[in-house]
């Protein structure tokens, strides 16, 4: 229900981040392409279609391998579309992860979903907790940004998925409210990537 209020109340940000989008395109030949970009990554184990709006030029993302993280090359403010640079900033290419929560991909709190590469190398680090939870939209490492001296990522997953086993459920339901509270503080002071 949430997911769906959330994908409701962010329509008209979503139509936006579609008409800047679509601008861009018109006036800038090389950010041509597709609106929506897919990745594969894991949830509960399982491998998912992660979608989001595409930030990168499409040569830019035709020049990637089928198990590259678009992370990297997003990087450089170089490889994004004008409105690719802006968008990012408020993480609106995240919005259609609401489609993905929607069919059961992905929760709205939780472990960021991984590309299936990294997961595997976090499984032979001895991590295998990406393979037992469901993936969120939106976690507690997300929510440090901008923090002073932030605990690392997986410390933060560790201990929220330990929470999942052993809180109270109207605990965790406070605490994922929390999270998403937090989250919306991240966007709205604009602490995505910056360029």
């Amino acid at each position: 229900m949430l997911a769906v209020s959330l994908l409701l109340l962010a329509s008209p940000i979503g139509l936006a981040a579609f008409a800047a989008m679509a601008i861009d395109m018109l006036l800038v030949p090389r950010d041509r392409g597709p609106f929506f970009h897919r990745e594969r990554r894991i949830s509960r184990g399982r491998e998912f279609d992660l979608l989001k709006l595409r930030m990168l030029r499409a040569d830019v993302l035709a020049g990637l391998g089928a198990d590259d993280y678009v992370r990297i090359p997003e990087a450089d403010p170089g490889n994004l579309t004008r409105a690719g640079r802006l968008l990012k900033r408020w993480y609106l290419d995240e919005l259609p992860q609401l489609a993905n929560i929607l069919r059961g991909d992905m929760s709205l709190v939780g472990p960021r979903p991984w590309p299936i590469a990294m997961v595997s190398e976090q499984v032979a680090a001895g991590l295998d907790y990406r393979n037992l939870v469901t993936a969120g939209w939106t976690g507690p490492a997300q929510v440090t940004k901008g923090a002073p001296d932030p605990v690392g990522y997986a410390e933060l997953d560790l201990a929220y998925v330990e929470g999942c086993r052993t809180w109270s459920a109207p605990r965790l339901v406070r605490y994922d409210l929390g999270i998403l509270v937090r989250t919306a503080g991240v966007i709205l002071r604009g602490q995505g990537l910056r360029y």
